[in-house]
Parts: C-alpha cells; sequence; structure tokens
C-alpha cells in the first residue's frame, strides 16, 4: 500500500442472509424425538414489516424442561429435576415460505425475579438480514391461562393486543407462533 492510499471505513453491515449456507450443518430442530409421549410441535412463519415472509433468517430456542429446570450451571435448584437427555436448546433457518418447526416438550414454570413464578414459556431469538442484533421474544402457551395471568413478563405489557404476540395458539395438533419483525400486530420483543 502506498503512502497516497488513504483508508476509510466501510459502512456498517446487517447480518446477511448467509444462515442457509454457514450455520445448518446439524438439524437442531428435534430437541425431543417426535414419538415421545409429551412431545409437542412449535412451528410458525416470520414476516417483515410489509407481510412478506423471511426466507433466509434463524430461529433459535431456549427452554426449561418439562420440571422446570434448565440444563444450565446456572440452574442448579437439585429439588428439580435435570433430565440429561434433553439440551433445551434448537436453531433452525425458516424455509423458502418463511417457516420453521421444532419438536420440543412444553417447559414447567420457572422461579422470576424476586421469587414470582414465570408461566411455561420459550425463550426465542430471531436473527434475519438488515437487523443488527438479535431480536428476543418468548412463546406463551394458550392453555396456561392462571399462569400466563401471573407471569411478570407478560403483566409488564400493558396493551393486551401487544401482550396476545406473545402467545401461541393451537393449531392443527401444533402451537402456532408467528413472528411479525415491524408493522401491524408486530410481535413484543425485548432488549435484553
Amino acid at each position: 500500500m502506498s503512502e497516497n492510499t488513504s483508508l476509510e471505513t466501510a459502512p456498517s453491515q446487517t447480518i446477511g442472509p448467509f444462515f442457509h449456507y454457514a450455520l445448518f450443518e446439524e438439524d437442531l430442530s428435534e430437541l425431543v424425538a417426535p414419538d415421545r409421549p409429551d412431545a409437542i410441535r412449535v412451528e410458525g412463519k416470520i414476516f417483515d414489516g410489509a407481510g412478506a415472509v423471511v426466507p433466509d433468517a434463524m430461529v433459535e430456542i431456549w427452554q426449561a424442561n418439562p420440571a422446570g429446570r434448565y440444563r444450565h450451571p446456572e440452574d442448579d435448584r437439585d429439588e428439580v429435576p435435570l433430565d440429561e437427555n434433553f439440551l433445551g436448546f434448537g436453531r433452525v433457518p425458516t424455509d423458502e415460505n418463511g417457516g420453521f418447526s421444532f419438536v420440543t416438550v412444553k417447559p414447567g414454570v420457572v422461579p422470576g425475579p424476586d421469587g414470582v413464578s414465570q408461566a411455561p414459556h420459550i425463550l426465542v431469538s430471531i436473527f434475519a438480514r438488515g437487523v443488527l442484533k438479535r431480536l428476543a421474544t418468548r412463546i406463551y402457551f394458550p392453555d396456561e391461562d392462571e399462569a400466563n395471568e401471573h407471569d411478570p413478563v407478560l403483566a409488564s405489557i400493558e396493551d393486551p393486543e401487544q401482550r396476545s404476540t406473545l402467545v401461541a395458539r393451537s393449531e392443527d395438533g401444533a402451537f402456532r407462533f408467528d413472528i411479525r419483525l415491524q408493522g401491524e400486530k408486530e410481535t413484543v420483543f425485548f432488549d435484553v
């Protein structure tokens, strides 16, 4: 490089549509075997602000087991059983129709801040083009009305319409959870 060459800063980059090529050598869509008696399917689509599907995003989930314990060193509660065969983590790309699907188990109640119990939920991260940081949200279950009503995170969302964006719906034997990145009925995302 000559002395007369000046270096300029490059424009910031957003996460690109490379997930299908770089991160999916291993199928992490089945956290449990589909024939496990307590297996559930969680599925949905990701939509952008214009309502178009996002075919090149990545969805990650992290959750507790059915007893409410995470497979993580910080969850050292001996009184809550740990399932050594359940990692609690999954990752999938969206398909050409913006769809994603996981086979997992319904998580149990977990402790929250100040000892208040949190309703069964799945933590979700979304990575997509145009998104500089992951988007974090949660999936709650429609058959947990009482627990959902007392969940401190759901209770922190005052608008019932916004709160409803975090509750999956039962559809064709699965839990349906569509994610809207912007616009009308945008999914609630958390600053974590």
